[in-house]
């Protein structure tokens, strides 16, 4: 039987700058040591994250697309659910 532990992702749109905000991009990692900020995108590129969440060891086995509720349909921020095994 394997035994789990469990991380989030989350890379949420940074609201800088106007009618542009939701094109920078800040990816935030929680993981059971606590959170870490892994840095702005200027343009929506999650594959650098999730290639070193991958490096670690993390597999992301679950992905949410949040939406703002009566704002234009974009997006707003993805969260990603990650695990690995306890060694």
């Amino acid at each position: 039987m394997t035994i789990w532990e469990y991380a989030r992702l989350d890379y949420r749109a940074t609201g800088d700058y106007g009618a542009d905000r939701f094109m920078d991009w800040a990816a935030t990692f929680h993981h059971p040591g606590g959170a870490e900020r892994w840095g702005t995108d200027g343009r929506f590129n999650d594959l650098i994250h999730l290639n070193r969440a991958g490096a670690q060891g993390w597999q992301a086995y679950h992905r949410a697309a949040l939406h703002v509720h009566n704002e234009p349909h974009r997006l707003f921020a993805v969260a990603y659910s990650l695990r690995r095994p306890v060694a």
